[in-house]
C-alpha cells in the first residue's frame, strides 16, 4: 500500500528536521531562527507535488533550507540593529564533570576552531559529518562538483588538524 502524502510529510520531517536545524545554524547563529528556516522549508514541502521531490527528497530538503537561510540573512542584512552588542556570544559559565557535558564542550571547541576555516571548507565539512550528506549530494545542494566537494572536505579537515590543540585531537 502507497503511503500518503500526510505520511511522506512526517517521514520527512522525522528523517530531516534535526539535520536541517543544525544546516540552518550553519547559516543564521541562532536556533530559533534556524527553527524558523525549517518550518517554512516544511512548509514549502507541503505546498509541493510530493511526486515531484520524492526521489531527491534530501536535497530538495536542504536546498530549499539554504534559499531560505540566505533569504532571512539577506533581509536582516538591510536591517540596522539598535543594539550590535546584543549579539555577541557569552561563554557558558557551567562545567560539570558529566561525560556528555565534556563532549558538547569539547564539540563546541571543534566548531570554534572550524570558524577559521574558509566558508565553503566549512560548510561541507558540516554537511558531510553533521548532517550525514554524501558527496553526491552535498554536489546537488552547493552547485559544486563532486571533485570540487572532495577537494574542500580534505583541505579543510587537513587545516583542521593543524589548528586543533593535541588535547582535542586525542578524544580522550
Amino acid at each position: 500500500m502507497p503511503e500518503t502524502r500526510e505520511q511522506f510529510i512526517e517521514q520527512a520531517m522525522a528523517d530531516y528536521e534535526s539535520p536541517l536545524v543544525g544546516y540552518a545554524m550553519g547559516f543564521v547563529h541562532d536556533l530559533d531562527r534556524a527553527r524558523d528556516v525549517v518550518q517554512d522549508t516544511f512548509i514549502r514541502l507541503c505546498r509541493q507535488d510530493v511526486e515531484k521531490v520524492r526521489g531527491g527528497l534530501k536535497s530538495w530538503l536542504f536546498t530549499v533550507c539554504r534559499n531560505r537561510a540566505l533569504d532571512i540573512l539577506r533581509k536582516e542584512s538591510r536591517m540596522t540593529p539598535l543594539e550590535e552588542d546584543t549579539h555577541e556570544r557569552t561563554p557558558s559559565n557551567i562545567n560539570a564533570p558529566d561525560s556528555a557535558v565534556d563532549f558538547n564542550e569539547r564539540i563546541e571547541q571543534v566548531l570554534d576552531y572550524m570558524d577559521r576555516l574558509p566558508d565553503k571548507q566549512k560548510r561541507v565539512i558540516l554537511m558531510k559529518f553533521r548532517d550525514g550528506m554524501s558527496y553526491k549530494e552535498i554536489s546537488e545542494v552547493t552547485g559544486l562538483s563532486g571533485g570540487n566537494v572532495g577537494f574542500l572536505i580534505h583541505t579543510g579537515i587537513k587545516r583542521l588538524r593543524q589548528l586543533l590543540p593535541t588535547d582535542l585531537m586525542e578524544g580522550q
